[in-house]
């Protein structure tokens, strides 16, 4: 066919994704001399670092239903521009309590972006696409950290810890501004060839018609919790995403206390493992799609991949017996490319398993919720383990523990697929989980 114009937009959701995780590594780079500032201790910064993940769980499922009943554009733009203009506040927070407020707003701006993403993913990318779409929308994230732990290190050290804040959220402001621009839905996009999208649209399944009213959003949601795959899946998230905000938080300030470094250095070291994982993330998501085509293939391979990569992301537990820089380089990349590779293909399989697509952007909130709730304990359990050991091997452990655990709770139980039936067809707001295995 030529050039595939549909990967414009999954080049859109890697832009999105790494504004957003630019905005977030921008504290954690920023933490020395903000706690300075402030005369934070680990505990207090471990507080500071989860705050924006309270309202950030919250929103989730709000966000997901949201993203079903309007489309991802309106709700991009919209939040997109919330967290910008809370990472701003974030510069121009002059109080501990208001540093605390910005986190929270951003946490609310930054919860639509992986519901949204997961709706126009199953909007625009034929099942056949869903891996390298979601690799997109994830490593975008892994990018912007990477990208972030440079370029806020470098302005901090010429600028100020404030002003890299207003830098990052005028770049966040901008991209709204194009992606109300620029962005719309296949039926809807006048750069679109009518050959690419009728193959979009006979290949993506089942999304919300313009009728949104149809939508039986509260019933979806309760057939979603009562779903043991479901459950599966948002344990498996979370059990990847607790090493994932390991590292967000903590790993520059790791690499300060632990190795000597000084803000600049820890912030180059820090990009290293993130930019790994960008690029291998996106390899290992076109893996899963030609799995999924080979003879026989089916949503089970793509089962397996998530649990390899999840053992894979355990040899963090050698962290602690290393004394290489070098060496721990090694380890954290292997670990965090693994760990986002997990994530992304996870967003992948809500998709497979999800018979009807109008329900997926409220899927995949609970999908992410589960990541994010143990994502919230991280960089508290770690200030506590820190603040009580004085260093960082019994958060390494924890870590590669729940890990090996995410990897037998994917095998295990998801393996049954999920099928919504809306009321019309069911009748009272009755919902049905297939129980076909895989």
């Amino acid at each position: 066919m030529g050039f595939k114009k549909r990967y414009c937009v999954y080049a859109g959701l890697f832009v999105l994704m790494f504004i957003n995780y630019l905005d977030r590594v921008n504290l954690s780079v920023a933490a020395k001399p903000l706690a300075e500032s402030y005369g934070l201790s680990p505990i207090d910064m471990g507080y500071i670092f989860s705050a924006f993940l309270w309202t950030y769980l919250i929103c989730l499922i709000p966000m997901g239903m949201l993203a079903d009943r309007f489309g991802g554009r309106a709700v991009t733009y919209t939040t997109l521009g919330i967290w910008s203009l809370a990472g701003i506040w974030t510069g121009l927070a002059s109080t501990y309590s208001s540093l605390v407020a910005s986190r929270l707003v951003l946490g609310i701006g930054e919860s639509a972006s992986y519901p949204a993403g997961g709706k126009i993913i199953r909007e625009w990318a034929p099942a056949s696409e869903r891996g390298i779409a979601a690799a997109f929308l994830n490593c975008g994230a892994h990018a912007g950290l990477c990208f972030g732990s440079v370029v806020v290190g470098s302005l901090i050290v010429e600028f100020g810890w404030r002003e890299s804040f207003y830098i990052t959220g005028i770049a966040g402001l901008a991209i709204a501004v194009l992606w109300y621009l620029l962005y719309r839905r296949p039926e809807e996009a006048a750069w679109l060839g009518s050959v690419e999208r009728n193959l979009i649209r006979d290949n993506r399944g089942q999304i919300a018609t313009d009728d949104a009213q149809k939508l039986n959003q509260t019933a979806a949601l309760k057939g979603l919790l009562r779903s043991p795959t479901m459950w599966s899946l948002a344990l498996t998230q979370g059990c990847a995403g607790y090493t994932l905000y390991l590292f967000m938080t903590w790993l520059p300030s790791y690499l300060v206390a632990s190795r000597g470094m000084d803000v600049l250095k820890s912030s180059l070291f820090s990009a290293i493992p993130y930019g790994t994982a960008a690029l291998l993330g996106l390899g290992l998501g076109w893996l899963s799609d030609r799995l999924l085509k080979g003879t026989g293939a089916s949503n089970s391979d793509r089962r397996k991949l998530i649990a390899t990569m999840l053992l894979l992301s355990s040899v963090i537990l050698a962290a602690p017996f290393v004394d290489s820089i070098w060496l721990i380089e090694v380890l954290i990349s292997v670990s965090l490319a693994c760990v986002a590779t997990a994530m992304a293909m996870n967003i992948a399989l809500i998709a497979d398993l999800m018979s009807d697509g109008r329900y997926n952007g409220v899927a995949t909130s609970l999908l992410i919720m589960g990541g994010n709730t143990f994502g919230t304990a991280a960089p508290i359990v770690t200030g506590y383990v820190v603040a009580a050991t004085g260093g960082f091997s019994g958060a390494f452990v924890i870590a590669g523990v729940l890990l090996i655990g995410g990897s037998i709770v994917i095998m295990l139980g998801a393996r049954k697929p999920i099928s919504v039936a809306n009321e019309a067809e069911l009748g009272a707001g009755q919902i049905r989980v297939a129980t076909e295995e895989i």
